[in-house]
């Protein structure tokens, strides 16, 4: 897009309901319309989604960027936007812009073994990144990937159709791990900043990337930077406060920081030099 304040119509063609449980999450997949070209991001960036007369408000892409037909996200029932979203039905007319943020940085981790937390929602702002990762092209680029899936619930997984399809990839390991024992599954159970140091991982030579609620990320890097990972190979998304994206409103401030312009990836050194408040 040439102006980030202008959004442009984009279409939905299909609605996916992920969760199962009392958290409402559903997947939705957008193509441009009009005559505008496929909109373009990589890993970690993000984009506003408008729903006029009721606003406006951030969400990752998660989908994988190498798809140039349209683009995926992931969104919470949670409020006045994301209900006027959950209403909408297959060939609704919304509007976005974008892409907007930074990006993870991709060239800096190959060569590493990748490793993967993600909490419930988390999930999603790392997709594209896992999509990335996992294409036939960049595949080689990097080493071992392990992800560490963790949700509340079995019914409160999200991308569970990708689960598999992950899983069959060379060198890929994957644990999924909720917070209760539940009837009939055999899976891990327990937090994962403590499912984490469990693992056979070889922290000297990881590069790990984090998301899911604030007090996992919190425990999670803790935790990792005791196993032996450096805050510099530590990464995570933040959509603290993001309202307009462009760094004017000042509501994603800290420091000399905006979260929608110098972030939404930051490393967890970033985030050390920043104020507590984050």
């Amino acid at each position: 897009m040439s102006n980030l304040y202008l959004p442009v119509k984009a279409e939905i063609i299909d609605i996916i309901q992920e969760t199962s449980s009392d958290i409402d999450i559903k997947t939705y997949k957008l193509k441009l319309v009009g005559g505008e070209k496929c909109m373009e991001f990589m890993p970690g960036q993000f984009f506003e989604f408008s729903m006029p007369g009721f606003g406006e408000a951030p969400f990752g892409f998660a989908s994988s960027p190498l798809d140039k037909d349209c683009f995926e996200v992931s969104i919470k029932r949670v409020g006045l936007v994301t209900e006027a979203i959950h209403n909408l039905r297959p060939d609704d007319i919304v509007w976005i812009r974008g892409p907007l943020g930074n990006t993870f940085p991709l060239d800096l981790m190959e060569g590493s073994n990748i490793l993967i937390i993600a909490g419930g929602l988390g999930l999603a702002p790392l997709r594209p990144l896992i999509s990335y990762i996992f294409h036939s092209e960049n595949r080689d680029k990097y080493r071992k990937v392990q992800m560490l899936l963790a949700a509340r619930s079995t019914g409160d997984f999200i991308y569970k159709r990708d689960f598999e399809e992950w899983a069959k990839i060379k060198n890929t390991e994957i644990i999924l791990t909720i917070d209760r024992p539940e009837e009939g599954w055999d899976g891990s159970v327990g937090f994962p900043h403590n499912i984490v140091a469990e693992m056979d991982v070889d922290f000297d030579n990881t590069i790990a990337v984090t998301c899911g609620p604030p007090i996992m990320i919190k425990f999670v890097s803790a935790k990792l930077m005791e196993l032996g990972i450096p805050k510099n190979k530590i990464y995570t998304t933040l959509e603290m406060r993001m309202t307009c994206g462009a760094g004017k409103c000042g509501k994603c401030n800290i420091g000399r920081k905006y979260v929608c312009i110098d972030g939404p990836v930051f490393s967890m050194e970033e985030l050390a030099n920043m104020p507590q408040e984050y």
